[in-house]
């Protein structure tokens, strides 16, 4: 199977990496040439889909299915469009991401499906959290002690020409969980849980058992399921959280394919959540899980330092490629090459149980730290979580 991915940042690396993973070969479109998931791809071309269609309907068209993996408005309406006249399988929803794309419309949308969100403002009080409505990840997130703070967030927001979500400051462990669907059939997968990094970015996911207690799990599972359904969801979506003493607030939802969690996903459970979407077309849910453990994380190494960060960090990387065992790690997503000062790196580790991927996490570090030279680890994380 070949399949074209549109898009080759994070998102597609992401798929590149689960498609690999899956046997299928990849061929990559990106108006950048130094985009990421070029160097992984097995056949790539730099152009804009929506500047040169008849290109790209040529490229589509040799293809098995056709994955958009990018937040670009323009160019998935675009894709959508172009794709309507093909017999091609387009692997996107795009009404459901225009809904997941507002905040402020998918939480009216989960409202009315009786999803427990964050209390509203400015009944809720202080602290809050100030949102962007129409942006993705940690962009323009802002936390709120005092009207002040709300004011300053409400004007960045505005700036980006966007409108605010302001809600409750929910803590506790932040997860996610994904939901294929194919517009009468849906399913949900296992939780992950999301570790930030200093600036509220995703340095780490970690997936293993009981990362919810049983209730909660199914619950989770419950919400992501009934989000999928009230949508029609006819591709893939994941749902985030967070887990409170009072029980699971959920945060947003992205119909797209995420860039970190599905890869944590496959390396604790086998499960390949790219294939379940591909295998959804042809009306196929199942499959097994296991119950392993696994880490995905992110590290800038640099003035002899060992950083955890960001995926926006990590977006930076060069020319990457998939390396199995570097640095004892099962394997890394790295523009590592030996003798450089300063490269990034995607470690992905499993094991069977948590003990164990946790002895493979520490030896992975200490090697890293000790056959580069360096003398700090640096692990940053939010003021408040």
């Amino acid at each position: 199977m070949k399949i074209a991915i549109v898009g080759g940042a994070l998102q597609g690396t992401e798929a590149v990496y689960l498609s690999k993973k899956a046997g299928y070969e990849t061929f990559v479109i990106d108006r950048r040439n130094e985009a990421p998931a070029l160097s992984l791809a097995d056949g790539y071309e730099v152009f804009d889909p929506s500047l040169d269609k008849k290109r790209a309907m040529r490229i589509f068209n040799d293809c098995d299915a056709v994955l958009p993996a990018n937040e670009n408005l323009t160019l998935l309406h675009s894709l959508n469009d172009m794709m309507r006249s093909s017999n091609v399988p387009f692997l996107f929803d795009m009404d459901s991401y225009t809904l997941s794309s507002s905040k402020s419309a998918s939480n009216r949308m989960m409202e009315a499906a009786g999803i427990p969100l964050p209390g509203k403002w400015p009944e809720c009080g202080f602290p809050a959290i100030v949102k962007p409505s129409g942006q993705s990840g940690s962009v323009g997130v802002r936390v709120a002690y005092n009207d002040d703070d709300v004011k300053a967030g409400i004007d960045d927001i505005i700036k980006m020409s966007d409108h605010p979500v302001i809600q409750e400051f929910v803590s506790g462990k932040s997860v996610s969980i994904e939901a294929v669907g194919n517009g009468s059939e849906y399913r949900s997968f296992v939780t992950t849980e999301v570790m930030l990094s200093g600036n509220y970015d995703c340095k780490r996911v970690r997936c293993a058992p009981g990362i919810l207690n049983d209730e909660r799990e199914k619950e989770f599972r419950r919400i992501a399921e009934a989000a999928a359904s009230y949508i029609h969801l006819r591709a893939l979506m994941d749902v985030e959280a967070i887990d409170t003493k009072n029980g699971l607030r959920v945060l947003e939802i992205d119909a797209r394919i995420p860039s970190q969690t599905p890869a944590a996903v496959l390396a604790a459970t086998g499960v390949n959540i790219l294939e379940e979407l591909v295998n959804s077309r042809k009306g196929k849910f199942g499959g097994s899980i296991k119950n392993g453990a696994s880490s995905y994380e992110h590290f800038l190494i640099k003035d002899k330092k060992l950083i955890t960060c960001g995926e926006k960090e990590f977006a930076h990387v060069v020319h990457p490629e998939i390396s199995k065992g570097l640095f004892g790690s099962d394997e890394m997503i790295s523009d590592y090459r030996p003798g450089v000062k300063e490269w990034r790196g995607t470690m992905i580790n499993g094991a069977a149980s948590e003990k164990a991927l946790e002895r493979k996490r520490s030896a992975c570090i200490d090697r890293i730290m000790k056959e580069c030279g360096l003398k700090e680890f640096v692990d940053e994380t939010p003021e408040m979580v």
